[in-house]
């Protein structure tokens, strides 16, 4: 791994800081779920820093994930189901999906960027920061904690792809279109500021 430079750790804090302020900034769905945008700060760090600026954000995304469980940093309600059942493995669930889609996203946009170019890589980025967070999210949810009455009675008998495009059908599309468009107009500029010249 690389060593970070000061520029790096200073965007990096800026980063979390807007994470801690996107814990607060979500629109409640019937199924439990929010329509949330912290994959943004994540894409970007994996944009201007790469694979381990990607995974950096995407393990804090997942820290304060696991912080709304108890009402620290906002609050989720899903997830304060889940740690009254397991805390050690509602931690699991919010934790690594989100550490695991940070990292993926520096190699994301690094083979785009390499295939396309830099714009390109920056809106792709984007769209499979919030694409990830829901498949590995979701993937993770019914996994672990798919035998549990709070999940079957949320599942009401449906299996498991079923349950996840009704659950997060209106969330995934949002957040898709959002992060698409928002990831690639920061990353555009910060591009063409020149602050990506060695980043990667």
């Amino acid at each position: 791994m690389k060593k970070l430079s000061t520029r790096e750790f200073v965007l990096i804090a800026l980063l979390v800081a807007i994470l801690i302020v996107l814990g607060y900034v979500n629109i409640p769905q019937p199924a439990g779920l929010s329509i949330t945008f912290n994959m943004i700060p994540v894409a970007i760090a994996a944009i201007a820093i790469g694979p381990a600026g990607g995974a950096i954000l995407g393990g804090a995304f997942g820290i304060i994930s696991f912080l709304q469980c108890f009402g620290i940093c906002g609050f989720s309600g899903m997830g304060a189901a889940l740690a009254a059942i397991n805390p050690l493995l509602a931690f699991v669930q919010r934790f690594f999906p989100r550490l695991i889609d940070g990292l993926l996203l520096g190699f994301i946009y690094r083979f785009v960027k390499r295939k396309l170019n830099a714009y390109a890589g920056c809106a792709v980025t984007g769209f499979m920061a919030a694409f990830l967070n829901t498949l590995l999210f979701m993937t993770s949810l019914v996994w672990i904690f798919g035998g549990t009455e709070y999940m079957q009675n949320s599942m009401a008998g449906r299996g498991m792809l079923t349950y996840i495009v009704a659950a997060v059908g209106v969330n995934g599309v949002v957040e898709m279109i959002v992060s698409t468009l928002l990831t690639g107009a920061i990353g555009a500029a910060l591009h063409k500021s020149g602050f990506l010249r060695d980043s990667q």
